[in-house]
């Protein structure tokens, strides 16, 4: 599973993860309204009762709700006829009336005498837990043109939340399972990351060491050659490439030994200002072996500006041209490859055009893809993984430039690096 993949799944678990928590915040929501709900049902129902237990109102049972007011969340006023009325019964049939609708939370009662604009009695009643003291406490005084009793619960918030722990634990357990969760997919996330950083590192340094090999043995089976001792030119010309090969190699052992210890995916560039021109001569004398093996014909066609420089990675540049090189030999028959370079919509293009097996439109979207090879043709019979265009297109990208195809079937193939000027 590649981190793309897996990127799209941890993004569809965030996701999930938001929807089931906002689902369950808003489930707590109802819930917290629903238990107002019923401590306000309760209450009244309690009242109701009393009205029933006493005769403290002249009005029809079924009037009744129209005697009882809620001011506020923690008050209730209810009506009753004269303040003559027995206040202790009162307050014990309240008292038993709330505790038969599970109002299990303290209270505060109060009795208004509209005559006297005042409360003429209070009192207070506890609940198991409760800890509060009535005398930090003074009932607002409600104006109204009868009697009242006013019923006043200071903890009426502690009491609903209190009748929600099931909900608070159950809601608690799930977030933790799902920051656990979370949690485990981030470090899954990036562990999967570091192997891909491993293998990425391995691929493109794999690809960088191949054709210097190559071209080493090409240039030691020469050496090798009986021949070779009556010609002293061509002896030292492969006797060069090989210590030329063998310095590269010592130099990208080097900077492997300096980025294996990173996490980094991008490449490591070191820009400079490179003449383009030496860039494309360098690289076809590092594949002169191949070119001679297969007896190749590579053209330079300098533009009317041979001085191009751009501010680029010398090395990378240089092996970005030295794998389409490679491709063009690679896939043609008897190669006739032509390198050029010049100005295209303000950017600096390389370009490395063979008259190779060609590519199917169909199948050039994938190019740069890792490890695709198309899977037509003669293709097959061509030994490779499938890692040089991708590890190109890196290189390009990483000097944030682009690359286009143009290719014909039968007749041959066009890759066309531009960089930014």
């Amino acid at each position: 599973m590649r981190s793309s993949t897996l990127r799209w799944i941890i993004l569809l678990a965030t996701l999930l993860i938001a929807l089931i928590t906002g689902v369950q915040l808003f489930w707590l929501n109802k819930v917290y309204s629903f238990e107002h709900k019923t401590f306000n049902t309760n209450v009244v129902k309690s009242i109701r009762g009393l009205y029933e237990d006493m005769d403290i109102a002249d009005t029809p049972a079924n009037h009744l709700q129209d005697l009882i007011e809620h001011p506020s969340p923690d008050y209730f006023l209810f009506r009753v006829e004269g303040t003559s009325i027995p206040y202790d019964s009162l307050v014990f049939y309240l008292k038993h009336e709330l505790n038969d609708f599970d109002v299990l939370t303290d209270a505060l009662i109060g009795l208004y005498d509209s005559k006297k604009g005042t409360y003429i009695a209070e009192q207070y009643i506890p609940a198991a837990a409760a800890r509060y003291d009535p005398s930090h406490n003074v009932l607002p005084v409600y104006q109204r043109d009868h009697d009242y009793v006013l019923l006043y619960f200071p903890h009426r918030n502690k009491y609903v939340l209190a009748q929600m722990n099931f909900w608070f634990i159950s809601t608690a357990i799930l977030f933790f399972v799902l920051i656990s969760l979370a949690i485990i997919l981030f470090y899954f996330y990036r562990q999967k990351f570091l192997v891909e950083v491993q293998k990425d590192f391995v691929n493109n340094f794999t690809h960088e060491f191949k054709t210097p090999l190559a071209v080493m043995k090409i240039s030691s089976e020469v050496l090798l050659q009986d021949k070779i001792v009556n010609q002293p030119e061509r002896l030292f010309k492969y006797a060069n490439i090989i210590q030329h090969q063998t310095q590269h190699l010592q130099s990208q052992v080097e900077r492997l030994l300096h980025i294996a210890s990173t996490d980094r995916r991008e490449l490591p560039i070191e820009k400079v200002r490179v003449p383009v021109k030496e860039i494309i001569e360098q690289a076809v004398a590092k594949i002169q072996p191949l070119v001679d093996d297969k007896e190749a014909l590579v053209e330079i066609q300098s533009a009317e500006e041979p001085g191009y420089e751009l501010l680029a990675d010398r090395v990378h540049l240089e092996l970005a041209v030295v794998n389409l090189l490679e491709n063009a030999l690679k896939y043609s028959t008897k190669p006739h490859v032509i390198i050029s370079t010049g100005q295209e919509d303000g950017h600096l293009f390389i370009s490395v055009k063979d008259n190779g097996i060609g590519i199917e439109k169909k199948y050039q979207k994938n190019l740069f893809k890792k490890f695709y090879r198309v899977p037509t043709g003669d293709v097959h019979n061509v030994k490779g993984f499938g890692l040089g265009l991708n590890f190109v297109k890196r290189i390009i990208d990483a000097h944030h430039g682009s690359i286009k195809v143009n290719s014909l079937p039968g007749i041959g193939t066009e890759f066309k690096m531009l960089f930014p000027l």
